[in-house]
């Protein structure tokens, strides 16, 4: 029997066998879809926006609103992508199709940028604007977007599940393999920042010098080595059983309480209904009273059976569930407020690169760097940050306070105002760029000339280092405060689910924000902050503006937590420790 891993099977069915199922190898066979989907995502991500203005003659705004609202769509199907795999399908056969999906997007992007039929006319280099070049037409730019969401949908799928998948592998009741479970995920970890710098340079650079279909073709490929490794070890995984998805509980007790919303609910909370055992039950609090309402039992609450009553969990809650739910109700406020940061952190991918673009980017006056390239300044900050969290903040942090580590509200804080000082700094960097664009070409302020600016792209240093760093913030603090410490076992999908909605919510608002600030700054017939190119729009503007929200936010944020009393008797602290200190940050997201 102790060969047997409790609450898993093999690829049979039949109870997993500790000596041939799980551990490194079936992990490492799961982890390389990881390493593929990061590796092709960042890669395209970072570099898509000089694809879409140079070769698709789109302007500024609707090109960095198709990032913005793929990385959004992304995001947002992750939610789905949990509740298939944990309800319905499992994880493997949820990895398999979602990776096929993933893999059929990066194969259609690389037929739809290696097809001229799929491009608009090539512009004329020596035309004073872009304006001037015809746009792709709306089966162009059809071609693009179904390649695109097909992507978002393969890589929604994905994210919440592989790390699971792979923690699946390890039983974490064995202390061994426990051990083992960690020195794994540290181990990916190493690997996918690795994985990371080579998709913002080494497949930036492909894409830029060489083909990008060449670079959307090595994705592709990849992904598909990464299918058939995947495949190669069904017979070793180790599966875990269906459950109901933890939407249901939740919805079972809004629909109970609003059914009895006329009902007063008893100053004796010994009448409320509860079933679960004393060792698992959560003490009642008085927060939200009206959910309360839900464990009121009631006549028609009850199903008689052979023997005894049943209750009806859509007419009845117990007092446990319900305190589960007030949890996930006591994070909405911190969910609203870290929306803003990701909206904050999407002009890296966009904006930030067109600006690239303009600059001068020689080396030694010989090597010209990609302009997408210059999104390592801010994915070294994050996995930096998380790095060094465990070795070298936390024992800082120790010194200066006397604190085990930061707080997962003090992470989010320092990453809201790193972000809005990000912003500020960007807004500072392109009004520079700006005046220098204006002093080189007096003749036309809305050049666009092939010839780099007489400005170096390493101004823009600055604005990348503070919001990538506060991203690694962001990110950790996020997973500890909406997955590890506020919601019981029952309920980790669904803050989860809370998680991912908060990058996907940000980049949508993202999309929103320009078309709205670009709307508004044309009404008196202007070309708006936002205009054509990056050379006759006040970007600087939309920076500044994005500074003073992400600044108001984070003062809304710390009325909130100044307010958040935690329901739980200790705070855990930040992620792990150790050389990368990130081993459990990894299990739901590394695409950032």
């Amino acid at each position: 029997m102790e060969c047997l891993v409790q609450h898993a099977v093999d690829y049979k069915g039949m109870p997993a066998d500790r000596t041939e199922t799980g551990g490194w190898i079936s992990a490492a066979l799961i982890a390389v879809i990881q390493l593929c989907e990061g590796f092709s995502t960042i890669g395209i991500c970072v570099n898509l926006v000089p694809y879409l203005i140079g070769t698709l003659h789109l302007s500024s705004q609707v090109a960095a609103n198709t990032v913005s609202n793929f990385l959004g769509a992304l995001f947002s199907l992750s939610s789905l992508g949990g509740i298939l795999a944990e309800s319905y399908l499992g994880r493997y056969k949820t990895i398999l199709i979602f990776a096929l999906i993933q893999g059929l997007g990066t194969c259609f992007l690389s037929i739809s940028t290696a097809l001229p039929q799929l491009w608009p006319p090539p512009c004329d280099l020596e035309a004073d604007s872009s304006a001037d070049c015809e746009q792709a037409s709306r089966l162009q730019m059809a071609a693009m977007y179904s390649s695109l969401y097909l992507m978002a949908v393969g890589t929604g799928g994905l994210l919440p599940n592989i790390c699971v998948f792979i923690s699946d592998q390890f039983d974490q009741k064995n202390d061994k393999e426990k051990a083992h479970l960690r020195q794994f995920f540290n181990c990916l970890f190493c690997l996918f920042a690795v994985v990371a710098l080579l998709a913002v340079t080494l497949l930036v650079y492909i894409q830029d010098e060489y083909q990008r279909s060449w670079g959307y073709g090595v994705c592709s490929l990849s992904m598909l080595l990464a299918i058939f490794m995947f495949l190669a070890g069904t017979r070793s995984y180790r599966y875990k059983k269906l459950t109901r998805s933890a939407l249901v509980p939740i919805l079972q007790v809004l629909l109970a309480a609003i059914k009895k919303r006329k009902y007063q609910v008893p100053a004796n909370i010994e009448v409320l209904y509860e079933d679960n055992p004393e060792s698992s039950r959560i003490p009642h609090t008085r927060h939200f009273k009206f959910l309360d309402k839900a464990a009121i039992p009631t006549k028609d609450a009850f199903v008689s059976s052979t023997n005894s009553s049943v209750p009806d969990p859509w007419k009845v809650s117990s007092v446990t569930r319900v305190e589960e739910v007030k949890m996930i109700a006591h994070l909405l406020p911190f969910w609203a407020t870290t929306i803003l940061f990701w909206t904050a952190f999407s002009q890296l991918m966009t904006f930030s690169v067109e600006q690239a673009s303009t600059m001068n980017r020689s080396i030694g006056g010989a090597f010209i760097v990609p302009a997408g390239s210059v999104a390592i300044f801010f994915v070294l900050p994050i996995f930096i940050t998380l790095g060094l969290y465990g070795p070298v903040i936390k024992p800082i942090w120790r010194k200066l306070r006397g604190k085990p580590g930061l707080t997962s509200l003090q992470k989010i804080g320092i990453g809201l105002l790193l972000a809005a000082l990000g912003m500020a700094a960007a807004a500072v960097i392109e009004s520079k760029r700006l005046l220098v664009m204006r002093a080189s070409s007096p003749s036309s302020s809305s050049s666009s000339s092939s010839s780099p600016l007489p400005i170096t792209v390493l101004f823009l240093i600055p604005q990348f280092v503070l919001v990538g760093s506060g991203a690694g913030f962001m990110y950790s603090g996020q997973f500890n405060l909406f997955i590890k410490q506020h919601t019981r076992k029952g309920m980790k999908a669904i803050g989860t689910c809370i998680f991912l909605t908060t990058p996907a919510l940000g980049f949508f608002l993202s999309s929103f924000l320009v078309s709205l600030v670009q709307r508004i700054s044309t009404i008196r017939g202007g070309k708006g902050w936002i205009g054509h190119s990056i050379n006759n729009g006040r970007i600087d503007c939309f920076y500044g503006l994005l500074a003073a929200l992400t600044l108001a936010d984070f003062e809304i944020f710390l009325f909130c937590a100044a307010a958040f009393k935690p329901q739980q008797k200790t705070e855990m602290e930040g992620v792990g420790s150790g050389a990368s200190g990130v081993d459990r940050d990894v299990k739901t997201s590394t695409t950032v």
